[in-house]
C-alpha cells in the first residue's frame, strides 16, 4: 500500500533535503549525480552517471522500506553481489531521518565506499 499524500510529501521533503546536500556541484551533474525513487513503501537512493557509450547508468546504493504494521523503516545496502542486504549496524528505526543520517555519515563505508 502506498503512502497517503501527507506522508508522501513529508517523506519527499526529507529525501529531497538529503539528496540536495549530497549532490555534486552543478557543473559536474551531467557526469555524476544522485537521485531517488519513491515507490509504494520503498525509497531507493541511486547514483547516476554517464557511461562510456554516453547513456545514463543508475547504481542503487541504499534502500529504505517502510513496514506499516510496525511503523518502522528498514535500511538495506547493495553489496558487491548486487543483492540487497540488511544494514546490520542500524537495521531499522522508527524515524526516517535517523537512517538518512546513518547513510550520510556512512561509518562502515557501505553506501559511498
Amino acid at each position: 500500500m502506498a503512502f497517503n499524500e501527507l506522508d508522501r510529501k513529508r517523506i519527499e521533503k526529507q529525501i529531497d533535503d538529503f539528496v540536495e546536500a549530497r549532490r555534486p556541484p552543478a557543473e559536474m551533474r551531467a557526469q555524476i549525480d544522485i537521485g531517488y525513487r519513491l515507490e509504494d513503501q520503498a525509497i531507493e537512493l541511486f547514483e547516476s552517471r554517464r557511461s562510456m557509450r554516453g547513456y545514463r547508468v543508475e547504481e542503487e546504493f541504499a534502500r529504505l522500506v517502510h513496514v506499516k504494521s510496525r511503523d518502522v523503516w528498514k535500511l538495506y545496502w547493495k553489496r558487491a553481489d548486487l543483492k540487497w542486504h540488511r544494514y546490520t549496524p542500524l537495521p531499522e528505526s522508527s524515524r526516517l531521518d535517523v537512517l538518512l543520517h546513518e547513510i550520510d555519515d556512512d561509518p562502515n563505508a557501505c553506501f559511498f565506499g
